[in-house]
């Protein structure tokens, strides 16, 4: 596995403003992390018997390679499915409240429409982690105590990182973490490093790999989803263990192989940018959907308005955090690494074409080139708006303020944004304009 090679735990620079809010949150807790149970349907009933057909006992011994998916929406339905049709892994699926446990026990089956036509499939296990010691039925710590060897992490970008610190006590050098999330990974540099070194021992943290997921998935309730805009994947290293790396490949290679994901194994440099780009993408159409109430549409049919001056400025501000972060020393980490040294990748590597790449022009081309694809489709944000949900804003823009403070420069449009969607603002588009004064 050629990509999975040299980025490792190594010394980050001083960073140039304090420790961002979640590092500090995160750090604080340096203990071994919980101790969970795995509770099953067994759980619920005490008796062996009554377990629902497709949820099986769980109690069978830890397989190396087994795949736990933690987090059941949209992504994690999409890839439990997948990893199921190529049915080579055992795969444990974790719902994140008891009550989704009592729903499978009745319904066993995740659902998948694609074109059309449903899938139904339930050869998985299902498992409520939590530290509440069960009852009745069998009681068995998360992996039977042992170490978890591969994980999926499927869950919305906020939890994604608390939920994996959670589970440190079940995580070591053997295991591979995948995050699937939109938004910005925290692993990337500056920050990812000295996360790993702080929160587990000297050459023990897993191998982080990430998923940038171009599919569009909408939930049609819990455990039914449909795959609306088949697309693909890009997966690669974020950070690995020098110790343990080639461990990453088992797990990588299964979610290259899973069909109806399409995914692609890139090297590291070019899936951190290929993970900016779709960043770009999600803090524009996400946040402007969700204020306008609108399909992604929307946003590319009103030619020479106030959405598209909305959109040129925060396509514009964006473009000058990339263009500053692409030049600062904590990306040399990054970009600095050799593998594969094709003359494609040398060329992204090189500083003028990676300005080029964030230059304002060509990821508005970009913009524009995905909205006319995802034009029909209701962005995640405005799905969680709708339901009542937490948004991913503060993944999304807010990621782009933070890095944006660390640079020492501005993203006051992207402030505005955050503030608006966390309002709960809802606008006509004639009245978007007022709230940004660059266009006053």
């Amino acid at each position: 596995m050629s990509a999975l090679k040299r980025l490792v735990s190594r010394p980050v620079s001083q960073p140039k403003a304090p420790v961002p809010t979640w590092l500090q949150s995160l750090t604080k807790n340096q203990s071994a992390g919980p101790t969970l149970y795995a509770w099953t349907t067994q759980n619920l009933t005490g008796n062996r018997s009554s377990a629902a057909q497709g949820a099986k006992s769980s109690s069978s011994s830890h397989n190396r390679h087994r795949i736990h998916i933690l987090g059941i929406g949209n992504l994690g339905r999409l890839y439990a499915t997948s990893l199921a049709e190529l049915a080579e892994a055992p795969i444990t699926l974790v719902v994140h409240r008891k009550s989704l446990l009592e729903q499978w026990m009745s319904d066993p089956a995740v659902e998948i429409v694609r074109q059309g036509v449903s899938e139904r499939l339930s050869d998985f296990e299902v498992e409520w982690w939590a530290e509440e010691r069960p009852d009745i039925g069998p009681i068995r710590e998360v992996c039977d105590g042992t170490k978890l060897s591969n994980l999926i992490i499927a869950t919305k970008a906020p939890d994604a990182l608390p939920q994996s610190d959670r589970l440190r006590r079940y995580l070591d050098s053997s295991s591979t973490v995948a995050f699937v999330q939109n938004g910005m990974s925290k692993l990337w540099p500056p920050h990812g490093a000295q996360y790993s070194a702080t929160q587990f021992p000297p050459n023990q943290h897993p191998n982080w790999i990430v998923c940038v997921t171009t599919h569009g998935v909408t939930s049609l309730g819990p455990f039914r989803s449909i795959h609306a805009s088949p697309a693909d994947v890009a997966i690669g290293p974020v950070l690995l263990n020098l110790q343990t790396q080639a461990k990453a490949g088992y797990l990588t290679d299964q979610i290259v192989r899973a069909p109806h994901l399409s995914a692609q194994e890139f090297p590291t440099p070019a899936l951190w940018i290929l993970q900016l780009e779709k960043l770009v993408v999600n803090s524009i159409i996400n946040p402007l959907t969700a204020i306008l109430r609108c399909k992604n549409g929307l946003l590319f049919s009103r030619i020479g308005g106030d959405v598209e001056k909305v959109m040129d400025l925060l396509l514009a501000e964006a473009s000058h955090v990339l263009q500053a972060l692409a030049q600062d020393e904590s990306t040399r980490t990054i970009l600095d690494i050799k593998d594969p040294p094709t003359a494609s990748l040398d060329a992204e590597k090189n500083d003028q074409a990676l300005l080029e790449r964030f230059s304002e022009s060509r990821l508005r081309t970009m913009l524009w080139r995905v909205g006319e694809k995802v034009k029909d489709n209701t962005s995640s944000m405005l799905q969680d708006v709708t339901s009542g949900k937490q948004t991913e804003i503060r993944e999304f823009n807010g990621w782009l303020v933070e890095t944006a403070e660390y640079l020492g420069i501005e993203a006051e449009n992207h402030k505005i944004i955050c503030e608006m969607v966390e309002r709960g603002q809802t606008l006509e588009e004639s009245q978007l304009g007022r709230y940004f004064p660059a266009i006053n």
